[in-house]
């Protein structure tokens, strides 16, 4: 069993700035990611603000960031952690049938795709339902298609769809979007987006695929919207269970540390969306990575 300074688990920004960070001060390191490295920026379409970056695709930007800290030395391995336990002086992760050690670790396990928890809805996943749009999008090419959300995700994925389908409807349960103003405007500039504010998706339709939904509005009356495919953009969750012995979660399961990415047990950090905290982008995820590697870096410094 190969021991490391530092297990970085999860590959996404927050976990990648953190093994460069760590890197650079001498450490050797492991990147531990479940799915895939670059973490769910990967499906974004277009980012626009990220410093020094005007105009850069979500999966350009993660293969870079993936390769700068495989270039300073960092290994990775894909591997799903389900099992840690402190011994003595070091940590003891599980993932599969393999295990690791290591003297510190950096917690970067992000969040999931948040469901709408309707009937059906795992049944459809592949058959309509999909909580990407630029991983399927390409599947619904001239199709009748809606995205349920009001954030910046929601409607990106609307504005990416609406170049590929034939019709998008963007449902979303409040009159006003979350969603920055630049997307915003851009929505009401493309024709063949309609929204549907103020309602729900309340039943899914269909079998074996997705053939429509149902939406309710406040006021409870129904309508039935007929459709080939359904995006699911109503936010994340975190996936921090695993941990729950080493770091403090809140009530919706994020981990609780402050701004120094520390948690109660000496020597374990976290870092980006997996962290309770007010704004989670690309930014606060790579502040958060530098922030713990360089704390855990201090950490092993003074053992």
């Amino acid at each position: 069993m190969t021991g490391y300074d530092i297990i970085i688990v999860g590959g996404g920004t927050a976990g990648l700035t953190a093994a460069i960070y760590a890197r650079r001060a001498g450490k050797t390191v492991l990147v531990l990611e479940a799915v895939g490295f670059g973490g769910q920026i990967t499906s974004s379409p277009l980012v626009e603000n990220y410093p020094g970056l005007p105009a850069v695709s979500g999966s350009d930007y993660a293969a870079a960031l993936t390769a700068q800290a495989k270039a300073l030395g960092a290994e990775t391995k894909f591997g799903q952690v389900t099992g840690v336990q402190r011994e003595g002086d070091h940590f003891l992760l599980t993932a599969g049938r393999k295990t690791f050690e290591a003297r510190a670790l950096i917690l970067c396990t992000g969040a999931r795709h948040r469901k709408l928890g309707l009937d059906r809805e795992e049944a459809l996943v592949g058959q309509g339902v999909s909580y990407c749009a630029v991983c399927d999008g390409a599947f619904f090419k001239d199709k009748a298609v809606a995205v349920v959300g009001g954030g910046d995700s929601a409607l990106q994925s609307a504005l990416f769809l609406s170049d590929l389908a034939r019709e998008v409807t963007l449902i979303h349960r409040r009159q006003e979007f979350r969603g920055q103003e630049a997307y915003v405007r851009a929505i009401g500039q493309r024709g063949n987006i309609h929204l549907a504010l103020e309602c729900q998706v309340t039943q899914l339709q269909g079998e074996p695929a997705l053939t429509g939904v149902t939406l309710t509005d406040k006021a409870g009356a129904q309508r039935q919207l007929p459709l080939e495919g359904l995006f699911v953009e109503v936010g994340q969750e975190p996936d921090n269970g695993a941990f729950a012995a080493l770091a403090e979660l809140d009530q919706g399961g994020y981990f609780l540390a402050g701004e120094d990415c520390r948690t109660r047990t000496p020597g374990v950090f976290v870092a980006g969306d997996c962290r309770a905290k007010e704004l989670r982008q690309l930014t606060t995820a790579a502040a958060d990575g530098s922030v713990a590697a360089t704390a855990a870096c201090r950490w092993l410094d003074g053992q």
